[in-house]
């Protein structure tokens, strides 16, 4: 089933593999240039079923973190994205992008104003480390506009839809974190009150949006800055984490792993997408070091082919729908191709140097 078609809401997919979101810095001043539109094109003309985007700062001063990462807020970025879709669509492809606000990775200097400091849910970047500023309500109505007005611009650019990045210790994750939410308001306090905002984005998005634009959502357990963190201990609450993101409308969910093939609750042999979908009776992507032989902790980990055996059998078995493959597929923009033809031996294998190729 892996290489057969999917429909995700109102687009048919030729295949169940997705090109995961990953932050290469090579779009001067956020803005996407030629090479980035060819580095997609390859990618779609190879017969990858769905591309999710890098992650793109969303429209807000205090969103970004790192340098040369793609905005929407100039005439020129939106341009630019106009051409990384085109070549996408003209081979086949469907396009997504993935909207990012960095949160707390932000430091005092920072582009596009040097004066704004990095916004977290309690002024915390991680638990004890008090070096961020705590939102106001002002802040994160702001952040919530920004939002829903920059996934307004993918769908006039031409995006099939947009995912919104709530993982791995960024804005949406921090504030769904016990260790760095200590909020007293309704932004705060349970698992509930800690997931309003990222349920309150979906809605502004929705609502700004046409009905049959695709709005998805990122998360993880595990955040950069502890990779034993969890959101959720066990299934039930897991289900009070997703459950008014899910209600907001979300279209798919993506679940991102350090390591796919392993359980996620003690007593279960589902990983977090199957526990995912099981939960939200959503499309669901499953994400985590799929293609290598290490997981991605080791930067120049190779390829490992035989190791998507288990995804396969996930898939058959329905235990999730689509799986979305990064480095192994940022090193050889034909992985999928090799793979449905079984050229293993003439797949590319991940260096520490591909991030620095525009291939």
């Amino acid at each position: 089933m892996l290489f057969t078609p999917y429909k995700l809401k109102n687009i048919e997919l030729r295949n169940r593999i997705v090109m995961a979101p990953m932050t290469r810095s090579m779009s001067p001043k956020g803005i996407p240039t030629q090479n980035v539109a060819d580095y997609y094109e390859r990618r779609a003309k190879a017969r990858v079923g769905l591309i999710i985007t890098e992650g793109i700062e969303i429209s807000h001063d205090a969103s970004s973190a790192y340098p040369n990462v793609p905005r929407l807020d100039s005439k020129e970025a939106i341009d630019g994205w106009k051409q990384v879709v085109n070549g996408i669509k003209v081979n086949e492809g469907a396009a997504i992008a993935q909207l990012w606000h960095c949160g707390g990775f932000r430091k005092p200097g920072m582009g596009p104003n040097p004066k704004i400091p990095g916004h977290t849910a309690s002024g915390l970047t991680r638990p004890g480390k008090d070096v961020a500023h705590p939102m106001t309500i002002k802040d994160i109505n702001e952040t919530i506009d920004a939002y829903a007005a920059d996934a307004k611009r993918c769908e006039e650019i031409g995006f099939d839809g947009i995912e919104v990045h709530g993982a791995h210790g960024y804005l949406i994750d921090n504030f769904l974190w016990e260790g760095t939410n200590h909020r007293e308001d309704a932004y705060g306090g349970s698992i509930e009150k800690r997931s309003k905002l990222a349920s309150d984005i979906i809605s502004a998005i929705k609502s700004n949006v046409k009905s049959d634009f695709i709005v998805g959502f990122r998360f993880s357990q595990w955040k950069q800055q502890d990779y034993h963190a969890r959101l959720a201990k066990d299934e039930e609450e897991l289900y009070r984490m997703l459950r008014d993101p899910i209600e907001s409308g979300l279209d798919y969910i993506h679940s991102s792993m350090r390591r796919y093939w392993e359980s996620e609750f003690d007593g279960s042999n589902g990983n977090l997408a199957f526990w995912t979908k099981k939960i939200s009776k959503l499309p669901t992507i499953s994400v985590g070091s799929v293609g290598l032989k290490s997981d991605f902790t080791d930067m120049t980990a190779p390829a490992n082919p035989s190791g998507i055996q288990e995804v396969v059998k996930d898939i058959n078995e329905e235990k999730y729908d689509l799986v979305a493959v990064g480095r192994a597929l940022l090193a050889d923009h034909e992985w999928v191709v090799k793979m449905e033809e079984g050229r293993l031996d003439d797949i590319k294998p991940y260096t520490e140097n591909t991030l620095k190729e525009y291939y």
